[in-house]
């Protein structure tokens, strides 16, 4: 029997090692038309690149971490929800920025570091500040929605409608592809993160693991998926203004919107766990924004080090 039993399992593992090659395709495939189609339509309307990925190609991203959170929030579930909000946020600053840097040098600009950067240290503080009693609670949630809808009213008014909107004609077929686009490369990427998360959650149930750690590394990076699929295919374009704007506005989202949304249905309690990550969480950030803020670039000895943090914290949750 307990032959017949590693042999389902070694089947299993096999299932699901292919189901992640193939969402991680469909990812990739998906980010690479949702990236150059949103990028196609901010220019028509005279949009900057920056606030398409801060807006438009950021939330499209943070989609699954949303998904997510909020599905393990309401189903009995909030330690993961936490720690997929946190795990996510860790991993896109740290092995996914700090991982784009390492190939190609990451370009910040002014209103990145000065409004967007400082936002998402404000954001990532405040998770600390609402968890400090032991549970965000429904008014800390609607506190943290409050202030991510704040975020876009400010980044939509203050938009760079300077630049000089691409000519196109006023027919329906030359704008019909670039729209259509988003919306498949979007269903692609969200569709694509969600088989990644079945698949990499049932290995760690196979394998043994803690809620917190499930959470924080493999949901997390099952989540984080787009981002680096679109961060990736952002840098490869050339499109560098998008590539760091999706992962800062991807963080804020997730620490605002996300967390803010699952806290309002189900309070979350934060514990001993919880607490310390949210403290790395807020260094790593700092140390982020401070070194977009070096020269208007994240070098990549820089990029480096925040890969070097993010490791070093997946090292000290497995020990």
């Amino acid at each position: 029997m307990s032959d017949l039993s590693t042999v389902v399992t070694s089947v299993s593992v096999v299932i699901d090692v292919c189901l992640l090659v193939v969402a991680v395709i469909v990812l990739w495939v998906g980010a690479q038309r949702f990236v150059e189609s949103a990028a196609r339509l901010a220019r028509r309307v005279g949009l900057s690149e920056l606030v398409v990925g801060l807006s438009v190609v950021a939330l499209g991203t943070s989609a699954p971490e949303a998904a997510v959170t909020v599905d393990a929030a309401v189903t009995g579930r909030p330690t993961i929800a936490l720690a997929n909000v946190v795990g996510s946020n860790v991993f896109n600053l740290g092995l996914v920025l700090g991982g784009v840097a390492l190939f190609r040098p990451v370009v910040g600009r002014r209103a990145l570091v000065r409004r967007d950067g400082v936002v998402a240290i404000l954001a990532t503080v405040g998770l600390v500040a609402v968890g400090g009693s032991g549970t965000v609670g429904r008014a800390e949630g609607a506190l943290l929605l409050g202030g991510f809808l704040a975020y876009l009213a400010v980044l939509f008014r203050g938009a760079d409608r300077t630049a000089v909107p691409t000519p196109v004609p006023e027919s329906g077929p030359q704008r019909l592809p670039a729209a259509v686009w988003v919306v498949v490369g979007l269903a692609l990427v969200v569709g694509g993160a969600n088989l990644l998360v079945t698949s990499a959650a049932d290995l760690a149930r196979l394998l043994g693991a803690s809620e917190w750690l499930v959470g924080e590394t493999v949901v997390a990076v099952g989540t984080s998926a787009p981002e680096v699929a679109a961060a990736a295919a952002a840098a490869r374009e050339g499109l560098a203004d998008i590539a760091a704007g999706n992962l800062v506005g991807s963080c804020i989202f997730n620490a605002l919107g996300v967390l803010g949304l699952a806290a309002v249905l189900v309070p979350l309690p934060v514990g001993g766990e919880a607490s310390l990550a949210l403290l790395w969480l807020v260094g790593l950030t700092v140390v982020a924004v401070g070194l977009l803020a070096t020269g208007r670039r994240l070098s990549r000895v820089e990029g480096g080090a925040l890969v070097a943090a993010n490791l070093a914290k997946w090292l000290i949750d497995l020990l």
